[in-house]
């Protein structure tokens, strides 16, 4: 058995430590190095047997992978390793959004240091049906849906909107599951984030950070297109083709004949 193909989490972890070090290899003998690949065998991301392999995301794998980063990023004037179209991908985010994938990191490696992330099952739509992960990384967008699912936190949303007399409804289409099925849509409804973790930050969920999303348009907020994985409900409000309102139907009897 093979250790696993890297995941987008770990080629930014390493990436990350690549841009603190001026974009100069992680060297197999650096005690940094061997810290950076313990932190990535812990990370949830892979199956018993293969983190059971000797080799599995060594201090030399990580070396290697690092200078794989380092040239194939946009700009490198010499010859390319053959790092895959993966680690170009990183490497590219880091030198297009480098503020943005730092964060991404660093909100990765606290949630791992404080357990939160290991405590987490997968979730379902970490990876949208193209097996893209969002580019904060899937274990942050395990971390967002868990939390946007927590059935208190929701209770508590719409008992803040109910005592302020605000209609319970999507933020983004207007959706309103009592008109639509009656009395068993009442005070139903999803909630998003209006931040990802990585720019938020892992900290305890206000209620202000939520809105209320159907789940339609909660699933388009969390779905991969052109590189963005994460959209508060203005921004997908403003995607939306804007289509004419249906003609009326007249039902009337034409009494003139």
């Amino acid at each position: 058995m093979r250790s696993p193909s890297w995941t987008w989490d770990e080629l930014l972890l390493i990436c990350s430590r690549v841009v603190e070090n001026d974009w100069r290899q992680l060297r197999t003998y650096q005690p940094a190095t061997e810290q950076l690949a313990d932190l990535l065998r812990s990370l949830p991301l892979h199956d018993t047997a293969a983190r059971a392999l000797p080799e599995f995301r060594s201090a030399a794998s990580v070396s290697r992978k690092s200078a794989d980063l380092i040239t194939n990023r946009p700009g490198y004037a010499r010859q390319a390793t053959r790092g895959g179209h993966l680690t170009s991908l990183v490497a590219e985010a880091f030198i297009t959004r480098r503020e943005e994938m730092m964060a991404a990191a660093l909100a990765i490696e606290g949630g791992i240091g404080s357990g939160e992330l290991i405590k987490i099952p997968p979730q379902p739509d970490e990876v949208d049906a193209d097996g893209y992960a969002a580019r904060e990384g899937r274990l942050l967008a395990r971390w967002a849906i868990f939390r946007e699912r927590n059935p208190a936190l929701r209770r508590r949303k719409i008992a803040e909107a109910s005592r302020l007399g605000r209609r319970i409804q999507c933020e983004v289409c207007h959706f309103h599951f009592a008109d639509r099925y009656g009395a068993i849509g009442q005070d139903y409804i999803e909630v998003h984030h209006v931040q990802p973790l990585h720019i938020s930050g892992p900290r305890e969920t206000q209620l202000q950070d939520l809105a209320f999303v159907c789940a339609n348009c909660h699933r388009m907020c969390h779905r991969t297109y052109l590189g963005s994985t994460w959209r508060t409900p203005g921004t997908l409000r403003s995607m939306m083709p804007r289509h004419p309102a249906p003609p009326s139907v007249n039902t009337a009897t034409d009494d003139t004949s």
